[in-house]
């Protein structure tokens, strides 16, 4: 029950979808630096950030009511499903005569971006896991 309760933390789920969108948006971007030059090739990108900070305005709004069970015998109350990163094509724009829209100077400071991305979100989930840890054992002997 402990551990469903620490690993189902909001702050666990929140960085661990982070760490799936970002390697999403490794795979994405790879896919489009490699096809670079290939000819009527459109790039990907992935929307996640907008997607989660709409989820959680949606948590804090004070004008939504909070919804509470009051009895085991009435029926569970249905929770929205978190969202998930999505891969968007981009079809509005073409770079070259070819219609290849892949601009490889973007496409490389996205990836060094979402490196930082990744980065920052493994060192705060590694974090959240060690107090975690340290929580959970400074009461032992």
């Amino acid at each position: 029950m402990l551990l469903d309760q620490i690993m189902n933390a909001p702050t666990m789920n929140y960085m661990s979808r982070g760490l799936s969108a970002s390697s999403l948006r490794q795979e994405v971007i790879s896919n489009n630096i490699a096809n670079v030059n290939t000819p009527n090739f459109k790039r990907s990108g992935v929307v996640f950030e907008d997607l989660l900070a709409k989820e959680l305005r949606l948590d804090d709004d004070p004008r939504r009511l909070a919804i509470v069970r009051t009895h085991d015998r009435h029926l569970p109350i249905a929770q929205l499903s978190p969202v998930a990163p999505k891969v968007q094509r981009d079809d509005t724009t073409t770079m070259r005569v070819d219609n290849n829209n892949v601009d490889i100077d973007s496409e490389m400071a996205g990836l060094a971006k979402n490196q930082l991305y990744y980065n920052s979100m493994a060192t705060s989930l590694n974090g959240f896991i060690q107090r975690m840890k340290n929580t959970i054992t400074s009461g032992q002997s």
